[in-house]
Parts: C-alpha cells; sequence; structure tokens
C-alpha cells in the first residue's frame, strides 16, 4: 500500500474510523486514501481551527483523533486546537499535506508560502505542542509513522505527520508492528512497596482524583484501588465524576476555600495525599499553592509517579494502581460525608437565571450521557452538581481556548452516534465555532445544544476594570432562529424564564432531531462559585501587579544609588527629579 493508505490503516487500528479537516490541493492524497478504505471517513468542517476541536472532542471519547489539514494555511489555523491537546494529554494525529519532495528541495516559492521559503518553518512551530513533529522522506517514511504512533499510544498527547504529496503515493511496507509498551517490572514493584508502606504508616491519608485518570485508560484500576483501600477521596475541577458520588468514602470535589470545607480539611489535615492524574493549574486545583509537604505527597502519572519528591519512570498509571490495590489493606476510616449536588428548584414564571438552570440541568443530566461544558462561567455551575455515575463530564480548564466546546461536541457526536451529547455554552463562546452546527445537521448527529446568553464576554467583565468595558461586548444574535438557517432537521427555541426553560428540556426527551435551546439571562448572570473564583483571580492579579510595580521602582531605586555613586549629583535630588506622582515616564 501507499504511505497515506499505511496510515489510515494503522489510525483505524486506534479505533479511528473518522477523520475531520478541511481539503485543499496538498492533501487530496490522503483524503482519497480515506475515502478507499471501507472502514473510515472524511468528515468536513467549516474551517481548520473547529476541526482540530472536532478532533479533540473525538478523541476524548474514542481515545484518539485525527485531523487534516493542508500545508502552511491550514495547518496555522489548527495550530491553536493541537495545542490543547497536548496541554490536555489529548492524542490527536495532525496530518498535514505539503507540495512534494522535488517542490522542497528545490525550496519552489509555491502559493501558502512566506516569500522567504522555508518549508520546515510550520514544522518546527510545532515541535513546542506536539509529542513528536515530523516531515516524512522516502527514506523515514515507514519509521517514522512507527515511531510516532508509539510515541502517542505512550505519552497521549498530538503528534504532527507532514507528507509531501509524492511521499503520500509512494509505496510502503505494510508489516505490523507492535506499539504497546509495558512498566519497568522492578521499578512498579518498587514504587508499589513504597507507596503502600507511606499509606499504612499515615494517620490520615486521602485520595485525589483527575482528569489525566480518564486521559491514561485507568479508570477502572482508579476505582478498584478506592474501593479496596477504603480511604476518603476527593477531586479536582476537571476529575469531576470519577467515583460514584453516593459512594460513603467520597467528600464531594476539592474547591479550596470557596466552597466545600469539609474536601478543604481534609486536604489541609493529610500527612499522605495520594493524587492520581494531578493537573494543578490555577483553575483546576483552584489556586496553585496546595496546603500539604512534599514528604506527604504521592502524585502517580500516565507514565511515572513520584513518592516523597523523588520520580520513578517506565511505569503505567494503571499498573500502579493495580498493583497497589493487590498490596494495600483496607482502612474504612469515619469520615463527615457532606451533601453533594444542587438543591431541586420550584418552577417559577420568573426571570431565568443561573440559580435555576445548573439545578434544573442537573435533573436534566442522565446515565450515560456525554456533558461538554464551554470555558469560561459555566464549568463551575456543572461541577456542583449531583451526577449519575456513568456519565462523561468535559472540560478544557488547562488550555481554555472559549469556543472549543461547540466543535468538541461535533467530534464526540460522531465518535458515539448513540449517546447523548449535551452542550452548555455561552453564548460568547459559542460565536467563535457556530458555524459548526451547520456540520453538525449536515452529517445528522443530534445533540442538546443549551447557549446561555447573559450579553457579552461574562468571563472578561468581571476580570477587567469595568463589567461595562466595551471590549467585552459581541454582537447580539437572535440564537434560536441561527439554528434553522442551516438546511436540515433541528428543533429550536428560547427560554428567558424559569418555566420556558423546564418546558424546553421536556420537549428535547421527545425529539429525534438535534435540539437548540437560547437561555437567556440577566447581564452579568453567573454561578455564584463563577463569581467567587473569578473575583480571587482579579484581586490576585491587582496584588501581584502592584507588587511588580514596587519591585520594578525598588530596582530602579538602585540602579539610580548606582549612578549617583560614580557622579556628583546628589542621589536625593535623582530621585526626586525621576519619581513623581505623575508617573515613571517623567
Amino acid at each position: 500500500m501507499n504511505t497515506a493508505e499505511y496510515i489510515v490503516k494503522r489510525l483505524e487500528e486506534f479505533g479511528i474510523n473518522d477523520f475531520f479537516g478541511v481539503p485543499g490541493d496538498y492533501n487530496f492524497n490522503l483524503l482519497y486514501a480515506i475515502e478507499s478504505n471501507p472502514n473510515t471517513k472524511w468528515v468536513g468542517c467549516t474551517n481548520e481551527l473547529n476541526a482540530g476541536y472536532a478532533a479533540d472532542g473525538y478523541a476524548r471519547v474514542r481515545g484518539y483523533g485525527a485531523v487534516i489539514t493542508t500545508y502552511g494555511v491550514g495547518e496555522l489555523s489548527a495550530i491553536n486546537a493541537i495545542a490543547g491537546c497536548c496541554a490536555e494529554n489529548i492524542p490527536v494525529v495532525h496530518i498535514v499535506g505539503m507540495p512534494s519532495s522535488k517542490n522542497i528541495e528545490k525550496k519552489s516559492l509555491l502559493h501558502h508560502n512566506l516569500q522567504e521559503t522555508n518549508y520546515r518553518s510550520f514544522s518546527e512551530i510545532y515541535k513546542s505542542i506536539t509529542e513528536k513533529a515530523v516531515i516524512l522522506t522516502r527514506d523515514n517514511a515507514k519509521i517514522e509513522i512507527d515511531k510516532a504512533l508509539k510515541f502517542l499510544l505512550r505519552e497521549k498527547k498530538p503528534i504532527y505527520l507532514a507528507i509531501p504529496s509524492d511521499i503520500a503515493e509512494m509505496e510502503i511496507s505494510d508489516r505490523n508492528i507492535l506499539y504497546e509498551w509495558v512498566s519497568d517490572k522492578d521499578t512498579l514493584e518498587k514504587v508499589s512497596q513504597k507507596i503502600v508502606q507511606k499509606i499504612q504508616e499515615s494517620t490520615l491519608p486521602l485520595i485525589l482524583g483527575d482528569v489525566l485518570i480518564k486521559r491514561f485508560d485507568a479508570e477502572i484500576e482508579f476505582k478498584e484501588f478506592v474501593e479496596k483501600s477504603g480511604l476518603p477521596i476527593t477531586n479536582f475541577l476537571m476529575g469531576v465524576n470519577l467515583i460514584d458520588m453516593d459512594y460513603e468514602m467520597y467528600l464531594g470535589g476539592y474547591y479550596a476555600n470557596f466552597r466545600n470545607p469539609i474536601a478543604e480539611k481534609y486536604m489541609n489535615d493529610t500527612d499522605c495525599l495520594i493524587s492520581v492524574g494531578p493537573i494543578y493549574s490555577d483553575v483546576n486545583s483552584f489556586g496553585q499553592k496546595l496546603p500539604y509537604k512534599i514528604n506527604n505527597h504521592i502524585a502517580i502519572y500516565g507514565t511515572y509517579t513520584y513518592v516523597e519528591g523523588k520520580k520513578y519512570n517506565n511505569i503505567k498509571m494503571a499498573d500502579v494502581l493495580d498493583s497497589i490495590t493487590k498490596l494495600i489493606e483496607s482502612r474504612h476510616l469515619p469520615i463527615n460525608k457532606p451533601n453533594i449536588g444542587y438543591k431541586k428548584r420550584d418552577v417559577e414564571n420568573k426571570p431565568l437565571d443561573s440559580d435555576y438552570i445548573y439545578p434544573r440541568l442537573q435533573e436534566f443530566i442522565k446515565e450515560n450521557d456525554i456533558v461538554f461544558a464551554e470555558t469560561g462561567t459555566v464549568p463551575f455551575g456543572v461541577a456542583a452538581m449531583k451526577l449519575p455515575n456513568s456519565t462523561i463530564i468535559e472540560y478544557q480548564l488547562l488550555w481554555g481556548s472559549i469556543g472549543w466546546a461547540t466543535s468538541a461536541v461535533l467530534g464526540a457526536c460522531i465518535a458515539k452516534p448513540n449517546a447523548r451529547v449535551i452542550l452548555i455554552t455561552g453564548e460568547g463562546a459559542h460565536q467563535m465555532s457556530a458555524m459548526e452546527v451547520g456540520t453538525m445537521i449536515r452529517y445528522g448527529v443530534k445533540p442538546v445544544i443549551v447557549v446561555i446568553n447573559n450579553n457579552g464576554y461574562a468571563t472578561e467583565r468581571i476580570l477587567s476594570r469595568s463589567p461595562k468595558d466595551d471590549f467585552n461586548n459581541i454582537l447580539e444574535m437572535n440564537y434560536a432562529k441561527f439554528a434553522r438557517v442551516f438546511s436540515g432537521d433541528v428543533w429550536s427555541t428560547k427560554a428567558s424564564t424559569d418555566d420556558e426553560f423546564d418546558k424546553s428540556l421536556k420537549v428535547t426527551q421527545i425529539m429525534n432531531k438535534m435540539c437548540y435551546i437560547e437561555a437567556v439571562t440577566e447581564f452579568m448572570d453567573m454561578p455564584s462559585l463563577t463569581k467567587d473564583i473569578l473575583s480571587s483571580f482579579k484581586d490576585g492579579n491587582e496584588k501581584n501587579s502592584t507588587k511588580k510595580i514596587k519591585e520594578k521602582k525598588a530596582d530602579s531605586y538602585k540602579e539610580i544609588k548606582l549612578m549617583s555613586d560614580k557622579s556628583d549629583i546628589k542621589y536625593e535630588t535623582i530621585v526626586h527629579k525621576t519619581f513623581t506622582p505623575k508617573g515613571d515616564a517623567e
């Protein structure tokens, strides 16, 4: 088979049956390879960025995803989506169709190029945001494809393969190779014993679960460890619903000092934190400074583990969890279990707000639903919900690219066509990739889309100096009508009261089509947890800014003192003339 067919075949074996992207004259050979394979299909998107987001959503549900773009203009359009995959361990293959090897060697000035022709400039950029980025050649194609796929499987991060048009058609060996890797046996045994000993010697051990458990396919092993250990457990925001919320040892989510004082107390008091798959970012962990010492910390990652600050490489998360589960003795420490979830709200004919939206969505979400919560105000409203054990919740809180969720839902729907997929998004983020609603209709997928319209970029309204700053305003749209612009079968409505929102959710349950709800709230309406957290971020940023200004001025004073030591001018005079209430410029 040729190189393009080989790549498609190998990715099909990874569970990728659908390839997202935009056609271009440099990638046609790749598209023909997809169409000629009876088990794969092409999904055309409205632009490359949205295609990257869709591949991201597909990978979150199916395990792996793929996006195909053309050289230059296409690959650079998708780069933000691939960076998000890198940040959050989403294994997506980005395949780029390039001009022929002959044109590359001659540095021919072809379209989609810079005037100073350098065919490696874009692949060099991708090296920073992928686990491996390579341009295939006649000599390296087979070796580099297989090597890159090994990285994809091991690290669960994106890879980049650029394929010149003649290399795509070049014959290549289709010999199977093994991509799977195994944990180092001696390291695994040593680490497992250290972890178990540390837990058994501790007085108040605590388990913390987070999203990398899902990324590294260790959910079953994690649940078995939690249940066998009998230890109390909490989670960061992206790790919501890794464990049954009714489980007797579940403390609810950790929100630092914003909510749930029970989980906060356990985190403050633990003498042995077993964190599994954590991402320690400001939003996900509610502040990066966590209240425990390094010697009390065990951190189990996808391919390595830390115990008391020492790193042990080449061991799989699932293997570590399985090993310590077999060794550990059950503790079943008594806990104070908090109330989890929103209280049911009565339906009233009053203006719609977040205090009604999120409790009502909590009732609406059922077992086996897949829920995408857009970056911004939404994740904190979803975080406080009590959800069925089998519900999948997806956030993008580390990279935080608004507009991601709408296109990611397209990918999720195609990855799992029989599941009910729910998108909860703000209207500002939705505008950035709303054209993919048309793609959803085109391919016959049927998500439930809830667009919360609170009149502008609400997150930025809190973080900027004034909520009324003009740059946080956006184009006003009639979203319910927008959904019907596209040719296809869609039901849409606008809800402005509790009663209207309640009825609209009920209607979706009898519809066999895409359902699109515009939920209109007051200006700046958002969940209370969102307000508290964003306000704290703003306060912290302002304090840091003030601190930096003071440090900058202090350094300036030192510089001036050095200057004065070498001159006849008195130091005090320079300070007086340089730093005045009118500002540093004078």
